[in-house]
């Protein structure tokens, strides 16, 4: 299991994620997509990443708008696995 993080790993994490900010003690982000059918493919997209990763962000869509949310919660905080899958994620915006 992967240990939580401590707030400076957490602020330094964030530092290196721009877009990304914490938030009720989770890393979240809100990405603006050209449309509807641009956000759902988008979320596909996250859901291959995450799945292989074994690690599963919390997804909302509003129209054109995809907010995703990490956490561990089977380790009760942010950890390594969160700021992996944030990257890995912003590697797949840069391409959007």
């Amino acid at each position: 299991m992967n240990e939580v993080l401590s707030a400076d790993d957490i602020k330094n994490h964030l530092g290196a994620l721009p877009g990304w900010h914490l938030e009720n003690g989770e890393i979240t982000r809100t990405i603006e997509l050209a449309s509807f059918p641009t956000a759902v493919m988008f979320v596909g997209a996250v859901g291959h990443i995450a799945e292989s990763a074994g690690h599963h962000p919390d997804i909302v869509i509003k129209y054109c708008k995809v907010t995703l949310s990490l956490v561990s919660h089977d380790a009760g905080g942010l950890t390594e696995a969160d700021f992996s899958l944030a990257a890995r994620i912003d590697h797949l915006i840069q391409g959007a």
